[in-house]
């Protein structure tokens, strides 16, 4: 509406679900940042989440219902309901919704669920239909937004955007601080012109009572000239069937809508594929001479570090015995990408490897008394689309390229780890992982940990030997590093810079510490290692990492916000100096003394910086054979041994439109 402000005029009416306007009850908690609540106790989440925007759309001109938490606060999803959803399952999409509700309900006490989870959109979806069907198709004016399920009322309203007194110079304030013209011509001392909220523990927002002082993203209800009207719902109307067992309107449309035969999805999976059966592939290694090294895989889930995965699975597990997979959620993806790790270890009929999952925040950054809660101070460098985190989360598009694997990432639902019951299924942290591993695994064999990621997960763990892609040792200052996003920060390198007191937990910690840096991983093109596959690719993992590669390479050549991409390639020398031929890679490693800058500076944290006299040892590798490294990567994936037991999802599908009868004896 900014951008374009002639838009507006497309749009005849918005509904808006969020804001918090009455307070409910006499504490003036209005808001529901349960994280916040000390700082900010006003605000509701999407408001919160950019108040300016909301302040922007409220005073478009444009007019606008809103459904705040007054409402949804009366309309929760109590055990009464809960129950009756049980029972009222009739369609795939009624299914999959309680499915959902069920699995939040179970990683939460049952007293705690009924009373904090409530119908926030659903109920926001019936209520604008609601007034859209009785505004009828003749546009009869409904102005008082008659419907069936919310009691309605006109307030007006403001989105409160900073905190008083207006005007104050502080850093706070991204649209007058170092401005010398403040962004969208904004006013000195104008409403917008106050601090801006900077965190959960902004000493600003809190005061000595307990109830937080700052209002950024409150739906305020005021007068004059900065408010504007809003037609607001204040409660969910109750049941107008007295035989109902449930006492809200919306409850009983809500089931009934849901199970209706009518515009019902029109399968699930089992029933999209007739003979969908789900299967965990277990490698065989009974015939096979164990004795690798133990490698336990860090790993961000960045382009670069799937390529290094499909390398280190197809190294002869006499060599390399791939004992665990580490996914650090500090990185290049969001935690959720973990599902393509396990569809990548599906495919190569590795189900057996087990998965943990890293800490959400970097070292320092998480709340202390609310550690799901915290500062991406460091991740917010990484790029969100082009090259980043959307890219990253679909592989460049090819996820679903992938057979689906049976494992998924789920709730961690366990007493052991703090939750109030036992699940059948539960996705294990890293740590747990490692506490598992280290029981299993032989006291002569120490194990090794590559990592192509930030070292949040290996701080904690702190291993015997590591292979470390990542850091830069500038040697001049025309030697910069890669972290682009963060201009003022020239000499850092992205997975050191990502979590920098876990690299100087890691790098300082004595180790046996290989590190392959920046300086040694930009000596590789996508051209060469193309050539390689081009020319060979027989097997499907060979085929996969060849798309892959090939789609990176024309984003880095055709679209400028992908130039960094090529910076994945080289992630992949950590995997084949691992487990690769030392006779054909030819490496050359050397001896420094190092240290980490981790002071809390942007410009300087992830620094490395040769320190002779005070600096800890660690071996660096300088360089390998290129041709050696082409080489060895290309015929390693592929080698029929260890390879894909189901190629791709295509390959799946087959199988489960195919009867298993059908099935074994065209194998046969």
């Amino acid at each position: 509406m900014m951008s374009n402000p002639y838009l507006k005029h497309n749009i005849q009416h918005i509904y808006v679900m969020g804001g918090s306007v009455r307070c409910p009850n006499p504490t003036g908690f209005c808001g529901n940042l349960f994280t916040y609540l000390t700082s900010n106790p006003y605000a509701e989440f999407n408001i919160f989440a950019d108040p300016f925007a909301a302040y922007q759309v409220f005073h478009s001109g444009v007019p606008i219902t809103m459904v705040p938490l007054d409402a949804t606060n009366t309309i929760p999803i109590n055990k009464k309901f809960f129950e009756t959803f049980e029972k009222n399952q009739r369609t795939y999409e009624a299914q999959y919704i309680f499915s959902s509700l069920k699995i939040i309900r179970d990683t939460l006490l049952p007293e705690k669920f009924y009373a904090r989870y409530f119908m926030w959109d659903s109920f926001t979806a019936g209520v604008a239909v609601s007034i859209m069907r009785n505004s009828g198709n003749s546009n009869k004016n409904n102005n008082k937004g008659e419907n069936d399920f919310a009691e309605m009322e006109y307030m007006n309203i403001t989105i409160v955007t900073s905190n008083e007194p207006y005007g104050r110079s502080d850093s706070s304030n991204p649209f007058f601080y170092t401005k010398r013209t403040p962004k969208f011509n904004l006013t000195l001392g104008g409403v917008h012109s106050g601090h801006v909220q900077r965190g959960l523990r902004d000493p600003i927002c809190i005061s000595r009572s307990g109830k937080g002082n700052c209002k950024d993203g409150y739906t305020k209800e005021t007068s004059g000239p900065d408010s504007v009207r809003v037609l607001v719902a204040t409660r969910a109307k109750p049941s107008k069937n007295f035989s109902s067992e449930l006492d809200r309107e919306f409850y009983d449309n809500f089931l009934e809508v849901l199970n209706r035969p009518e515009d019902s999805g029109r399968f699930n999976f089992s029933t999209q594929f007739l003979y969908y059966r789900e299967e965990l592939f277990i490698a065989n290694l009974s015939n096979t001479q164990l004795g690798g090294k133990p490698v336990v895989f860090d790993m961000d889930m960045s382009a670069g570090d799937f390529l290094s995965l499909f390398y280190l699975l197809k190294v002869p597990v006499e060599i390399i015995d791939l004992k665990a997979v580490i996914v650090s959620p500090t990185g290049w993806a969001n935690a959720a990408t973990i599902d393509v790790v396990y569809d990548l270890l599906h495919m190569m009929g590795r189900d057996d490897i087990p998965i943990g999952l890293g800490d959400m925040f970097a070292l320092n950054q998480s709340e202390p008394g609310f550690p799901s809660a915290g500062d991406c101070k460091y991740a917010k460098a990484v790029p969100q689309g082009c090259g980043g985190f959307l890219d990253s989360d679909t592989l460049y598009g090819l996820a679903r390229d992938l057979p689906i694997s049976p494992r998924r990432n789920t709730a961690e639902n366990s007493v052991a780890h703090g939750a109030p019951r036992d699940t059948e299924i539960r996705q294990p942290l890293a740590l747990e992982v490692w506490q598992n591993l280290t029981k299993s695994v032989n006291e002569v064999s120490k194990i090794t940990v590559l990592t192509n990621g930030p070292l949040t997960s290996i701080a904690k763990i702190i291993s015997s030997e590591v292979y470390i892609v990542g850091g830069h040792i500038s040697r001049e200052k025309s030697d910069k590093g890669n972290v682009f996003t963060v201009p003022s920060n020239a000499y850092a390198e992205f997975n050191m810079f990502l979590d920098p007191l876990a690299a100087k937990t890691v790098l300082e910690s004595g180790l046996n510490i290989t590190l392959i840096p920046l300086a040694t991983q930009r000596k590789f093109s996508f051209q060469q290692m193309l050539n390689r596959l081009y020319s060979s690719a027989k097997t499907p993992e060979a085929r996969f990492v060849k798309r892959l590669l090939a789609r990176l390479q024309a984003l880095h050549q055709n679209h400028r916000r992908y130039t960094h991409i090529d910076m994945f390639l080289g992630e992949i020398l950590g995997a084949v100096f691992l487990g690769g031929d030392h006779a054909s890679l030819k490496p050359k490693l050397r001896v420094e003394h190092i240290k980490v800058i981790a002071e809390g500076d942007e410009s300087k944290d992830g620094q490395i910086l040769i320190d002779k006299l005070h600096g800890k040892q660690i071996n660096i590798l300088e360089r390998v054979d290129l041709r050696g490294f082409y080489v060895s990567f290309a015929s390693r994936l592929d080698d029929k041994k260890q390879s894909a037991v189901i190629g791709s999802f295509e390959e799946q599908r087959k199988k489960w439109n195919t009867p298993r009868s059908s099935e074994t004896s065209m194998l046969d």
